[in-house]
């Protein structure tokens, strides 16, 4: 292990997205519903408990008999952080921060009609994926660290066809729209910049396109079983770039002199595959669970270019697919309340290369919440999750001569509330 000052040729090259590694797997979002969330999110593409089902299942709208709209808000309190791991107590000061990840809303919305006996329509917005980070300006590792922030909303218009009393099937188009941000800082470095100055920028927009298909077996009433895949989407960003370095330095080329120029990034967002079941044991009690995979190997690298320089970002990710796993339970009190609980272990897509750009851990998941009928119409679903994260060592290496030893942990409490309609 070898800790030196960072040489100028790796500080814009180095810099890439920080997940916000306290919600789901790697970047991913599972916050969909407060009925979900209460339960883990367990058995979610059968449930069908609300029109918040099609965000997992296209083919559950055809369980709705009437107009069915549900919105929720989910609030993320994130507990993440990195620590210098040196066994040196001034360079593990410097490089620890307490507080990686701000808090965040999570909002959704659906809308659900049945045209006739056969068919249903409806059209989701939520989000699959989204991150934010903060580290200080002059934190010594500037390069891999500084501000990133990713929001993406993705609109998905559904169809549903019933084929007969237990089988269904659906699909969808998603349109997803993206935001990004990073800042990368100097931070030590030979050449003599400021710690705060800035390495890199880069900030823009843009859409990516997939599509979703599902199916539901409806044994009976009681007993159902849900299958769900949601394709890759490419979110292709286009922006602006700028960086502090000089211009024409031959070791490092990637400079703007503070000018700002185009800039591009193509971000690999995965596949996500799930099954689901629900099975109701009698008047009081029923049990659900879900197994779902997500094809991170698609997410490699972060490698953003600009016109007239080439590669201005890059940093190799080199995710593995991962699986969550989880199971709950809804108790029946009364036609007034329901009550859930559940609990998941989460994957994590980077266990088997580690850096302080995403710094993930396996977790899990224990969620509490509740259904309040207010009335015929109309309920409001309430749940709490806590999220336990491992903690993890690892060394993020820089060249030959360099790396950097950490350990980092993720923890998190969400709330979210959601009020359901029917016409």
């Amino acid at each position: 292990m070898k800790i030196r000052k960072l040489p100028l040729a790796l500080l814009a090259a180095s810099a890439t997205f920080t997940a916000a590694h306290v919600n789901a797997a790697g970047f991913q979002l599972v916050e969909h519903s407060a009925s979900g969330l209460g339960r883990s999110f367990a058995g979610e593409a059968a449930i069908a408990d609300n029109a918040a089902v099609m965000a997992r299942n296209p083919a559950a709208m055809s369980m709705f008999d009437t107009i069915a709209v549900s919105g929720a808000l989910s609030y993320i309190a994130p507990d993440v952080y990195v620590r210098g791991n040196s066994g040196v107590d001034d360079i593990d000061q410097a490089l620890t921060n307490n507080d990686v990840v701000p808090g965040a809303a999570v909002p959704a919305g659906y809308f659900i009609q049945p045209l006739n006996d056969k068919w249903a329509w409806g059209v989701g917005m939520f989000s699959n994926f989204g991150l934010s980070t903060e580290y200080p300006e002059d934190y010594p590792a500037g390069s891999l660290a500084g501000q990133t922030e990713l929001i993406t909303l993705n609109l998905n218009p559904n169809v549903s066809y019933r084929i007969n009393d237990q089988f269904s099937v659906g699909a969808g188009v998603n349109a997803v729209y993206g935001t990004a941000k990073l800042v990368r800082n100097f931070g030590i470095n030979e050449a003599g910049f400021p710690e705060n100055g800035t390495a890199a920028s880069l900030e823009g927009d843009g859409w990516g396109f997939g599509w979703n298909i599902g199916g539901m077996w409806e044994v009976n009433e009681d007993h159902r079983f849900g299958i769900s895949y949601r394709s890759k989407v490419d979110l292709k960003f286009k922006g602006d770039y700028h960086s502090d370095i000089p211009e024409g330095l031959s070791d490092n080329p990637y400079g703007t002199g503070g000018q700002t120029i185009g800039g591009e990034l193509t971000l690999n967002l995965p596949d996500i595959f799930e099954v689901s079941g629900y099975n109701r044991l009698n008047d009081a009690f029923a049990v659900h669970y879900s197994y779902v995979w997500t094809g991170w190997s698609t997410f490699q690298e972060i490698d953003a270019t600009s016109e007239g320089i080439g590669s201005v970002l890059n940093k190799p990710e080199k995710f593995s697919d991962s699986y969550r796993v989880s199971f709950g339970g809804t108790w029946y009190l009364n036609p007034a309340w329901e009550l859930r609980a559940g609990m998941a272990f989460d994957q994590s897509p980077s266990r088997t290369h580690k850096t302080i750009s995403i710094p993930d851990n396996d977790r899990y998941n224990y969620g509490i919440g509740f259904t309040y009928h207010l009335s015929e119409k109309g309920n409001l679903d309430v749940g709490f999750t806590y999220i336990q994260g491992k903690e993890g060592a690892f060394e993020e290496e820089l060249n030959e001569e360099v790396s950097i030893p950490f350990v980092s942990k993720g923890d998190a409490y969400i709330a979210a509330i959601q009020y359901n309609h029917s016409f």
